[in-house]
């Protein structure tokens, strides 16, 4: 067995230790038992083919170096994060200086958004093939440079261009980041807690984003938002730099550059026909086109892509319940995400008549509630499954969707604290389950792949929350006044976002069931036909114990 290493209880042992030598003894005495041409043994031991390593041979990485490549990616992801929570608060700032109407503050946002969900599968499978640190540098250097743009930008058409070359570098960002912490922290339960941290991230910039936003909007101007960018920026691209070994995928994906374009037009198609439907009307022929060519484009997604050797989008990875669910739900969470930041932004700034820094003070109680649980939540997913926070997260949004639904101009802001804690409750513990049932399965050549299907999943459901709720206010204040008509007119909004959570609440219960993980167990095993090394379901899928994943396996033999 010169040719492999042996992995014992999560953990990579060398070919040539006393521990890989028992390891062995183990499987000898299994191999022709009843649980012969199996990967994953009771005993906790499988074997795997040694990974590829493009610097040699393979080095486990101590738990210091393990923990600085974790805190990285969290630089990164804090920049990314940031971004968009100061933008945010800035919106009517932005509105007031560039004489920008609603749609036009909708952009400033999608056009991010839209570019980021339309590129991240691309760049996760190009780092997979070209190496992650590399385009992780790439990426940073890019996001830094797009944010010194923005901050020169000198009417709202060139702002919104400058934004999407941010969103070029923040492609090659958070995906990455994660297909980083995925082959960085290979024990399943070491994983899952280096995911809540890293979800704890965005807590953080919910919390620091407002409140620094605020008090650079209300100094310097909304323009200083995006100096924020360089220096984490150039600080993460040091440590970069010095710290993250360099890693690829054992076996390259060619760039599918027809599936590439079919999901930029799908996207940017239908988005457009979402946030200028108020404008030009839903019956319109612009909009009724924009509709037409997202479906096209949908349609020629599903013909094409199951035909193509090494296609952007593997249909193959939705056949597992848990990772279309874990889709699902990131679009759902994100929508909410993204409609509660916009709406609430301009509800707070234009109806309230709050300062920017005042605004971004009471949104604290959502942002502290995300930090504290993001990474008790990955502590729960690694010892009891997705189940708990999946259903929490439902729950949450369902709840702060419905508070919200009734507010005035002149509701307490009592009633907005518990709103926002509510809603804190609620995204704080979506990102672990999310980015966990993610990748659980999937072999870890395609770990970048399925980690960008997730973030895009992300990023289309922000786009989408922004969107709709942009476009219910802009229809509903139409021919009154914003500050005046816009309490009322979010109150749809709202009702659409608690549909979200209670889709989320029902996909917490499908996706953590027996018949669930029975899925997940066969789409990795269609996907690793040659037995590559896959992320390990156990511990990722489970809702109480040790039974779904021996339901999934079946009966010995």
């Amino acid at each position: 067995m010169a040719s492999t290493s042996v992995v014992a209880i999560g953990r990579t042992l060398p070919g040539d230790t006393p521990a890989a030598s028992g390891a062995r003894a183990v499987l000898r005495r299994v191999h022709d038992g009843p649980l012969r041409g199996r990967r994953l043994y009771p005993q906790g031991v499988m074997v795997t083919p040694a990974p590829a390593s493009p610097g040699g041979p393979v080095q486990e990485l101590s738990r210091g170096r393990r923990l600085g490549i974790l805190l990285i990616c969290c630089f990164a992801l804090l920049m990314v994060t940031l971004d968009v929570t100061i933008v945010n608060v800035a919106l009517p700032s932005i509105q007031h200086d560039l004489h920008a109407p609603v749609s036009g503050l909708q952009w400033v946002i999608d056009a991010y958004s839209i570019v980021l969900a339309s590129l991240l599968m691309l760049s996760g499978s190009t780092a997979d093939r070209l190496g992650r640190k590399r385009t992780f540098t790439i990426g940073l250097v890019l996001f830094s440079l797009g944010s010194l743009l923005c901050s020169v930008a000198p009417d709202l058409p060139l702002l919104v261009l400058f934004r999407m070359v941010q969103a070029v570098g923040g492609t090659m960002l958070t995906p990455i980041a994660m297909s980083i912490i995925t082959n960085t922290f290979t024990d399943p339960r070491e994983r899952a807690q280096a995911i809540g941290l890293w979800g704890a991230v965005t807590g953080v910039s919910m919390a620091l984003g407002p409140v620094i936003g605020g008090v650079l909007v209300n100094a310097v101007g909304w323009r200083s938002i995006f100096w924020v960018n360089v220096p984490v920026g150039v600080v993460a691209l040091i440590l970069t730099v010095r710290f993250i070994p360099e890693s690829r995928a054992s076996h390259a994906r060619r760039p599918d550059l027809v599936g590439q374009a079919l999901v930029i037009v799908l996207l940017a198609s239908l988005t457009y026909g979402i946030i200028e439907a108020p404008n030009a009307g839903f019956g319109s022929p612009e909009i009724l086109s924009m509709f037409v060519l997202a479906a096209t484009a949908l349609a020629g997604l599903l013909f094409y892509e199951p035909r193509r050797r090494d296609p952007l989008l593997d249909l193959r990875f939705f056949r597992s319940v848990p990772f279309t669910s874990a889709t699902v739900i990131a679009v759902a969470i994100f929508a909410g995400m993204g409609g509660f930041l916009f709406m609430n932004t301009l509800y707070l700034q234009d109806s309230r008549h709050l300062s920017a820094l005042h605004a971004g003070l009471d949104t604290i109680p959502a942002a502290a509630m995300t930090m504290i649980l993001a990474p008790i939540s990955g502590w729960v997913v690694s010892r009891r499954g997705s189940r708990i926070p999946m259903v929490l997260s439902g729950v949450g949004l369902l709840l702060a969707s419905i508070m919200l639904s009734r507010i005035t101009g002149t509701t307490s802001f009592t009633w907005l604290f518990g709103a926002y804690v509510v809603f804190g409750v609620g995204y704080g513990v979506a990102n672990a389950p999310i980015s966990n049932n993610a990748v659980s399965g999937m072999p870890r050549a395609q770990a970048g792949v399925a980690a960008a299907i997730a973030s895009t999943s992300r990023q289309v459901g922000q786009a989408l929350g922004v969107a709709i709720s942009g476009a219910i206010v802009a229809g509903s204040t139409a021919g009154s006044a914003l500050a005046r008509g816009l309490p009322a007119a979010t109150h749809p909004a709202w009702w659409v976002l608690a549909g979200c959570g209670a889709l989320i609440l029902v996909m917490g219960f499908v996706s953590t069931s027996p018949w669930a993980t029975r899925t997940a167990r066969r789409t990795a095993e269609e996907l690793n036909p040659e037995g590559i090394e896959a992320a390990e379901m156990t511990g990722a899928l489970r809702s109480g114990g040790r039974r779904h994943v021996a339901e999934a396996e079946g009966p010995p033999g």
